[in-house]
């Protein structure tokens, strides 16, 4: 796509190499494209009141409607957030709606909206990436990355064990004692401290049995069935930032994931 200056009318997407027939992508996507960008630039943080439709309508060259239709996937996607009479806003991940939006654990009887969520840090360290973690993260192995090990409880309940991993110079003023002294989620710090917000993720899921120690961690009987949840998550420009190993216990809990 060529990428129109922030005032002028976007194009459509050109000629591939090798003389291949024209891509067009539809103008609401270009608009999206457009807005994502300004998103990523910090034009507009997370929390903050973004321009209006007519606004952004003038602004692109274009008509409410095909702002309204880039809108409405961000919104879609997480990245805005509308409020009724009040306008539309970058979303953050202070917001009550999207604190658990990648934890799709919940319990038998309740929804996540209802999850009293405790969390407790085991260990948390530098160390050299192993080939595995880095070729996810995409740095290079033996490079230094943050590890921290946690258990997340609900009801009281530990249901979660696991380590996550964060590029080491993004986090580099990450500390175990920073963790402590913060009570939100993970992710409202790193966005609000580290100017890192995660747009999206991607998981795999497969079943194991639980060794000896997920089983005294999460309190359950050796060799139980557990989802081993692997999470890779990603900000804006499909930057892969954080990678989640965690194993859940399902004895009073499920996994829900919506589909459309």
């Amino acid at each position: 796509m060529a990428a129109p200056t922030h005032h002028s009318s976007p194009q459509p997407v050109g000629p591939a190499a090798g003389g291949a027939a024209p891509v067009f992508s539809p103008l609401y996507q270009q608009i999206k494209a457009l807005i994502t960008r300004s998103l990523q630039s910090g034009e507009w943080k997370p929390g903050e009141l973004i321009p209006s439709e007519a606004e952004l309508a003038a602004r692109y060259g274009v008509s409410q409607g095909t702002v309204r239709k880039a809108i409405d996937e961000l919104a879609a996607d997480n990245l805005l957030m509308r409020r009724q009479g009040r306008g539309t806003f970058v979303s953050t991940h202070h917001e009550e709606q999207v604190k658990f939006r990648f934890l799709r654990l919940v319990p038998d009887a309740g929804s996540s909206q209802a999850l009293r969520m405790e969390r407790q840090f085991l260990e948390c360290h530098r160390v050299r990436a192993a080939a595995d973690v880095a070729s996810l993260l995409g740095i290079k192995s033996g490079e230094m990355v943050l590890e921290i090990r946690r258990t997340l409880h609900i009801g009281g309940e530990p249901v979660v064990y696991e380590d996550i991993y964060l590029p080491g110079a993004p986090f580099r003023s990450l500390t175990a004692e920073r963790l402590e002294r913060y009570r939100g989620p993970l992710y409202a710090l790193f966005e609000s401290e580290f100017g890192t917000r995660m747009v999206r993720a991607e998981e795999k899921i497969r079943a194991v049995n639980a060794g000896r120690q997920e089983a005294e961690i999460l309190k359950i009987p050796l060799g139980q069935a557990l989802l081993s949840v692997e999470r890779l998550s990603f900000s804006y420009g499909d930057q892969p930032v954080e990678l989640r190993r965690g194993l859940y216990s399902t004895a009073r809990h499920h996994y829900r994931n919506t589909l459309s």
